[in-house]
């Protein structure tokens, strides 16, 4: 069963190929053989496994839907990089991989050099990955493929929506699907057409609104939004990946006109104040340091820069490395925890934050009376002990995992910083680089091994560590 659902996702991830391939069309490009190659050869894949294939049960369980979801994200990675391997201007299979794969997790760090001189049809179909994976993978084939629901579609749902808790906007998973992905949907078309009014043409416009709404940060320059050099496309990014940031079931209410349950939310609360305190520090370190020139330096870039980082999108419009280390240290912080779960953002989330803050709070008064019963809340809800205790778990792994990935990379000679900052930034989603892979470097400089290592991570990122690592374990595959 697992196979043949596999076969479904490859036909519909070759139906996104098509508007790749119609745009080398409109442009008169070479790439218009190697998409339709691809998408010809992942259709037929698709449906050889979902023709030939006979399941003795359809019914999927809960190790299924771990299953399932690992194996898609992987499956449509591979099938997403042939495009990059058979284009115009060839990359390696490593560098393809890594490509996609960054794509597919909105982790937005690149190995193409030289984006500019690649065909209009390879830069939309960079933007279509990250979109394709801001929502989830397998949450559209929930909202297309209604069978699903009652085929262990709560299983799979709740292994690829990030959070750790997941309330059903629906009485049907397939019903909630639809909705966010309607969401989803809208503020892409909304981000569009803001964008198309300001120095963007239509089809930057398009690149740039995928890159911001799924917070996965690609851009068709090179030099990311720092190209334009404009006030307004910052502007209207940063609201933009300021609501990629943002729980989509919360967006959803409050476009129902329910604002009630947007103001009591805590963790949007903590996402809002932490904004706030990050521009008011980054600001005094930029004037402190005699980098204020313009009151744009004060005002818009900081602003940007930290949505930017929280939301793990990692779009640039300056060079942050200029700020000092302070700004690192904090954006360091803020890659951790990124922004809320249940949004398209990556990193541990803040609501991880609140949970371990109030336990540790609890733990502390403990000390003082041991006897004492008390309880972490989060939105006037009392929370059940053992997810606290999984959260923890989540947090110990989560740092484990990025001093893993560092050791491992220094052991290919890459210096010491640029191995934990690139290894980190794998596994929050975020994609900013520093050192050979920051402003004005590339990952294209990390050797083959590595890539492939920090395309490992930027999985279990993606799939918050649980879902990937289950696999891994006997007991998984015990009966």
């Amino acid at each position: 069963m697992i196979i043949r659902i596999t076969g479904w996702l490859l036909m519909i991830e070759s139906l996104f190929m098509l508007l790749p391939t119609i745009t080398c069309l409109i442009y008169d490009e070479a790439d218009i053989m190697p998409f339709g190659i691809t998408a010809g050869a992942t259709a037929a894949t698709g449906f050889c496994l979902t023709r030939y294939i006979r399941p003795r049960s359809h019914k999927t369980g809960k190790r299924e839907g771990f299953l399932l979801t690992s194996i898609v994200w992987i499956v449509f990675s591979v099938f997403g990089m042939m495009p990059f391997i058979f284009s115009s201007t060839p990359v390696s299979v490593s560098d393809a991989f890594f490509e996609a794969m960054s794509g597919f997790t909105t982790t937005g760090a690149s190995v193409l050099d030289s984006i500019e001189n690649m065909s209009h049809g390879i830069q939309i179909w960079r933007a279509m990955m990250q979109w394709i994976g801001g929502m989830g993978i397998i949450l559209f084939t929930l909202a297309v493929i209604p069978m699903l629901n009652s085929s262990g579609g709560m299983q799979m749902f709740n292994a690829e929506v990030t959070g750790i808790t997941h309330d059903k906007l629906r009485p049907r998973v397939s019903q909630t699907a639809k909705t966010l992905w309607g969401v989803y949907l809208l503020l892409t078309v909304i981000l569009v057409f803001l964008l198309w009014l300001g120095p963007m043409n239509f089809f930057e416009s398009i690149c740039h609104a995928f890159g911001a709404i799924s917070t996965g940060g690609f851009s068709t320059e090179a030099d990311s939004i720092a190209s334009y050099n404009s006030v307004y496309v910052k502007v209207v990014l940063t609201i933009f990946m300021f609501l990629g940031g943002v729980n989509f079931a919360l967006i959803f209410k409050a476009m129902c006109g329910n604002f009630n349950d947007v103001q009591r939310n805590d963790v949007f609360r903590t996402y809002v104040v932490s904004i706030a305190v990050f521009m008011v520090l980054f600001v005094i370190t930029i004037i402190s340091r005699g980098r204020f020139h313009t009151w744009e330096d004060i005002t818009i870039d900081p602003l940007f820069q930290i949505v930017s980082t929280m939301t793990s999108t990692g779009f640039s419009a300056t060079n942050y490395e200029n700020w000092g280390p302070f700004v690192m240290s904090l954006m360091f912080f803020m890659m951790f925890f990124g922004a809320c779960a249940g949004s398209t953002s990556g990193g541990a989330k803040l609501d991880r934050l609140l949970y371990l803050l109030k336990n540790c709070r609890n733990e502390l008064y403990r000390c003082i009376y041991p006897r004492s019963i008390m309880s972490v809340r989060i939105n006037d809800r009392v929370i059940n002990p053992d997810i606290v205790s999984k959260v923890i778990a989540f947090l110990c792994i989560y740092t484990l995992l990025i001093g893993v990935g560092g050791v491992v990379l220094s052991a290919f000679d890459i210096p010491i910083f640029d191995s934990f900052f690139s290894a980190f930034s794998a596994i929050s989603n975020t994609g900013l680089g520093a050192g050979i892979t920051g402003y004005g470097g590339s990952y294209e400089l990390l050797p083959d091994v590595g890539k492939w290592v920090l395309s490992m991570l930027m999985l279990i990122g993606r799939l918050e560590i649980f879902t990937v690592l289950l696999v891994f374990t006997p007991a998984f595959w015990r009966k």
